[in-house]
Parts: C-alpha cells; structure tokens; sequence
C-alpha cells in the first residue's frame, strides 16, 4: 500500500485505484500448498504474459499493429491494449457491495453487464485474465486480501443467468476456500505474506512501479501498453483547439485506465528472507510465532511483576517490554498510560489519578445519576464512561495549562442510548472507529466512533454481558454472557458461539484476542471465568450444508 500511495493510487479516485498482484495460479486444488513452486503466479511477467501461447498472440498482433489512436494521429505500437487497472475492473470485482454497485451501473449505462461476462469465480477470473480472454490482462485490489464481505450478494442483486443457466449469486471460490469467504481471505493473505511470494515480489515491482514500466526494459519484459495509458503521455490543457480530440482522449483513459507513477529507476531490492532456500518453505508463515506466542503465554516468571490489594482490572502493554496494570474500576489512559481513571467511591465521584505516585490531579462530581460502572479510554481526548442509568456517556478530556497535561476537565460531549438496562462493559477500537457497548439486557450495541450513532444491535440471549473485546486486526468481535462465548464479524454477523463450561453458575469475567498476525490459523481467544479457570479457544471452520466456524478449546489454565 505504501508504494500506491506514492504511486499517486488512491481508495478515493476508481481510475487511480491500489493495485495488488495475483499471487497464485493454482485455483483447483482442494489444499493450497505453498510449499510448491508451481502453485505461484509467475511475478517476473505481466498478466499478458504467463502463458507462452497468449503471448506469442499478442507478439503477432504486435508486429501488425498499425492504431492511430483516439487522437487521429499516429502512436507507438504496443502489446496490450487494454490496462490492469480501471474504474471498471474495480467496480467489476466490487459489484456486490454498495456504493459501487451504483457506481458500476453508471459505467454501464444503467444495467448490469451480460452475466457471462461478470466477475463471478476467482477461478475463471484467473483463467480470463492470464489465459482465454486477449483483452483481460487485469491485476487485483486489496480487498482480495482482506474483505470476505466483497465476495458475498448480502444485498440480493439480481446479477442474471449465465448461458450455462446458473444463476449468479456470491462468488464461486477455490475448493481450497471451503466455501467460506473468511478462509479464502485469510489463505490468500498467507500466502501473499509467504516467504516465496517475499522473495519474488519485487519482481512484480518492477513491472507496476519500476524500471520495466517504461523504454527498453519494458520491451524486453513484454510489458509494453497503449501510449496513452503513461503518466505525462499527453497535456490534456493544451488540447485546448480541438475539443473532440481533448473529448476522445479523456474518454479512452477514463475507460481503460492509467500507469501508476514510476517510483523506482532501477531494480527494486529482494526482500530478505529467513529460509534459504524458498521452494522448500513451511506452508504456514506463522509457525514460529504461533508457538512463540503459546510458549509467552504460558510461561510464568518466579517473582510477580506487580502485586495488588484487590482484583486486576486492566494490563496494558505499552511496548519496549513494559506493561501497566491497575486494579478493578480503574482504566489507564493513553497514550503513555502514566494515568488512570477510577470510580466507584461512596460519593459517586470520580478521579484521574497518577501511576507511579498514586497523586490525584482531578476530582470530578456528579457524571452520572448514579454509580459509574464501567469506562473506557479511546484516545487521549475521549472518554466512554456508563452507570446506573442505560446511557453511554462521552467526554472531551481537556487540560487547562497544567505543566504535566493532566486533564482537569471532562465535557459531555454526547450520550449514547439504546439500552434498555445499565451498561455493563465498554470497549473500543480506533482501527475499525468503533464503539462497544454491553448490557444486563442481554445485547450489545456498536456506535459509529467518529458520528456517535448507532450501527447496530448483537443479540446475546443467554444473559447480561459480562465482558467484551475488539479485535484491531480483524475487527471480530467477541461477546461474553454468563458462561456463554460469541465471535461477531465488524458488520455485526454471527462466526461462532459456545459454552464455556456444563456448569450454569459460572461465568466470563473477562476476555482478550491474540493479535500477532491475523492470518494465523492458530490465533486464540483466552476467556478468565468465574470458576478461577482461564481457557483459550480457536476458531475451526466446520464442514456443513453451509460452511460455518465453531469455537474449541486448546488450552486450560487453572
């Protein structure tokens, strides 16, 4: 992503969208191995290029090439006339997902395209783009690595029937996917991040950003395309005398698109590798984390790193191996995590207290009707406090020319309602702008961060929410109620839900989501219950009528 920003690619412009490399050739298989050379995409050539036969068709065309161009005058000739990146192809792979159903209807003058020619199998879209279709030579977009949503017809689009009389609905995917869009999301990001993908990638670099997108080395890698498509090709503001021709050239480039800027004049570095020799790599990129995340986890020190009179509320790790704890109704505030809030006195007050010297800096009165019962920190200037009364409350942080900047004041900012009972937990993450709420009504409520309204409502019928988590990776979201776990995906869809234990009386004090790479099969949830067990569980894709994930525990600790 760094290199289509400064490529001048953009998530804001359709013709300038990021552009991200097929990275696989192997779509047939029932178990992706990445250990296998042959399961790659050939990242030295161009779509137009991996195969021998299409090539030497483009090859031929080339020599008889004589185009004139949308400008009436005469032009380089080229191998490709169409280009890897579009508004449409965007569009195109999007269809199913608002705003860009809309927007590929307006490239289509208002109706969906001819249903043989939609995107609807990542298999055939492979096949077209590097094999059958002389005029497909399309890459990908990001969204391939990490948006199941896209693949999925949630809205219910009539897409139409193709000629073969199946009808098009969400995208057909590789029998390796197991027909769930997570999977296929989650394989395809580890194998873009393995370690013969890493190795060759810059080759692909070369092409798209480097030294072979234009002169010799572009001929010599077969990666030549129609003039227009190179940035500074023509000065559309001095085509000023004829405005048919200014008129033609803007329509060609808005329709088949541009070259992103050349950034690099000469090869592009290999990124190093720990394996020598690629071909024989793990198929798991993750091993070596996943067992040194389970071995941190599980290892104890002889000596406490910090003891406390009363329950542990919170531990926060704020990196270079230093770790900040408080006790139970107090929450530490970002971004150095050197000062905490608490509640619950007597007098329903609150205080933001130092860390080290235990001195309070503020005293605050009267937040709530009520006994504040839960609170959390989004960044250094916002504040969630919810109590007695079913209301999240949010409060601007300010400091009042204090030499530390403490905060001194709290400001409603605005309340939150939707619940129906007191608020029982909060959480909160600023990678997704998303708010969480729980309550003793059983449900939970996500709250746009940034507008302050309501998204949407999670239903957890088992009883009041005891604990919540957000997942800054993934953006999954796991709900505890009683002894009963549940896994919701950011838009607020059911993955997984199980009980943590036979027993009725026990129940989920707390809960956290391993967050070392989000493509490791292996990732865990680790639950702290009521019976003095911390358990850790994984979600495994479960083969039914309709691929589904379930939760099993691998671990328990006592």
């Amino acid at each position: 992503m760094h290199l289509n920003t400064l490529a001048g690619r953009s998530y804001n412009d359709l013709m300038q969208y990021p552009i991200f490399p097929w990275i696989l050739a192997d779509y047939t298989s029932e178990v992706l191995d990445l250990s296998d050379p042959a399961t790659f995409r050939d990242l030295t050539k161009p779509m137009g290029a991996q195969t021998d036969a299409r090539l030497a068709n483009f090859l031929e065309r080339y020599q008889h090439l004589e185009d004139p161009g949308p400008t009436g005058e005469g032009c380089h000739k080229y191998l490709y006339g169409t280009h890897y990146s579009s508004a449409m192809i965007v569009a195109s792979y999007l269809i199913r997902m608002e705003p860009f159903t809309q927007l590929f209807l307006k490239l289509q003058g208002g109706n969906f395209d001819i249903p043989d020619r939609l995107f609807h199998s990542i298999h055939e879209a492979w096949r077209s783009a590097s094999e059958v279709n002389m005029a497909d030579i399309k890459e990908l977009i990001p969204e391939f690595f990490y948006l199941p949503d896209f693949l999925t017809n949630d809205n219910r689009f009539l897409l139409g029937t193709k000629q073969s009389g199946e009808q098009l609905n969400t995208v057909v995917l590789p029998p390796w996917a197991k027909e769930d869009q997570r999977e296929f999301i989650r394989l395809h990001r580890e194998a873009l991040e393995c370690d013969h993908v890493s190795a060759h990638l810059h080759e692909w670099i070369d092409l798209i950003f480097g030294y072979k997108q234009q002169g010799q080395p572009s001929f010599d890698a077969n990666n030549i395309f129609h003039p227009l498509f190179y940035e500074g090709a023509v000065d559309i503001d001095k085509l000023t005398d004829d405005p048919v021709k200014k008129r033609a050239t803007i329509g060609f480039i808005n329709n088949f698109g541009q070259m992103p800027k050349q950034i690099f004049k000469r090869p592009h570095k290999q990124r190093k590798v720990k394996l020598s020799d690629v071909s024989e790599a793990s198929s798991s990129v993750s091993t070596e984390h996943s067992k040194l995340f389970y071995k941190s986890v599980l290892g104890t020190f002889k000596e406490p790193i910090k003891e406390f009179r009363g329950k542990v509320g919170q531990v926060v790790s704020t990196g270079d191996k230093y770790l900040a704890a408080v006790e139970e109704n107090k929450v530490l505030l970002p971004p150095l995590y050197n000062r905490y809030f608490v509640w619950g006195f007597p007098d329903c007050s609150a205080k933001i207290v130092t860390l080290e010297q235990d001195k309070t800096t503020s005293v605050f009165e009267g937040l709530h009707q009520g006994h504040i019962r839960c609170a959390a920190a989004v960044n250094e200037y916002t504040l969630l406090t919810a109590g007695d009364v079913p209301v999240v409350c949010v409060w601007l942080m300010k400091t009042t020319g204090t030499k530390d900047k403490a905060p001194t004041q709290l400001t409603l900012k605005k309340t939150l309602h939707g619940h129906s009972a007191p608020v029982s937990c909060l959480s909160c993450s600023n990678s997704y702008n998303l708010i969480v709420s729980g309550s003793q009504d059983c449900t939970c409520i996500l709250w746009d961060l940034s507008k302050l309204a309501f998204l949407r409502q999670l239903q957890c019928r088992n009883g009041p929410i005891t604990a919540i988590c957000i997942n800054e990776l993934t953006g999954d979201i796991t709900t505890c109620a009683k002894e009963y776990l549940y896994v919701w995906n950011v838009n607020g869809t059911l993955l997984a839900s199980t009980s943590v234990t036979s027993k009725t009386h026990v129940s989920i004090n707390c809960c956290v989501m391993s967050e070392l790479i989000s493509w490791d099969k292996d990732n865990v949830i680790i639950t702290g219950s009521s019976d003095g067990i911390v358990r850790m569980w994984k979600m495994e894709l479960v083969k039914t009528k309709s691929s589904k994930h379930s939760l099993s525990p691998p671990a328990d600790i006592t």
